[in-house]
């Protein structure tokens, strides 16, 4: 799988596969918009075709946001993910970044699993964070102390 930097031509497959892997995906001009104003925005690619991404903002000097990240369904649990998120971790910290935060449902165990296995912890509860008795938790990776690579 090659990790590139996202095009306008993947903007229907990357809303495709948004649409697919949340319940409150984010409407198409959203995405279109975080592109415009420059957001890091990655795509995995497949025999030509966009089978993930991962969008991402640089907060302040010293703080990352991951906005978001998906895979579609059927290259899931491949490894694509962590290779996006690798990846947009490798810029951070090209940036000096020094801590990465997200956003994930309370409810999604998967997800949860899978940014404590890059060194995310939990860090806040967060109250109907994506609506009503829709609870979130935030999650943030200390580059300072994260595992290095060998």
């Amino acid at each position: 799988m090659l990790v590139r930097e996202f095009r306008l031509k993947d903007l229907e497959r990357v809303y495709k596969i948004e649409k697919e892997s949340f319940d409150l995906p984010y409407d198409i001009n959203i995405l279109k918009e975080l592109y415009n104003i420059g957001a890091g925005f990655l795509v995995g690619v497949e025999n030509d075709k966009v089978i993930g991404y991962i969008i991402f903002w640089i907060k302040d000097e010293f703080l990352g946001h991951i906005i978001s990240i998906a895979v579609s369904e059927k290259y899931q649990n491949n490894g694509v993910g962590r290779k996006l998120l690798s990846k947009a971790i490798e810029l951070f910290i090209a940036f000096q970044i020094n801590k990465i935060k997200l956003e994930v449902k309370a409810t999604d165990v998967k997800a949860i699993n899978f940014y404590k296995k890059a060194g995310f912890v939990e860090t806040n509860f967060l109250h109907s964070y994506y609506g009503k008795g829709v609870d979130g938790i935030r999650m943030l990776l200390d580059l300072q102390y994260a595992p290095k690579k060998n």
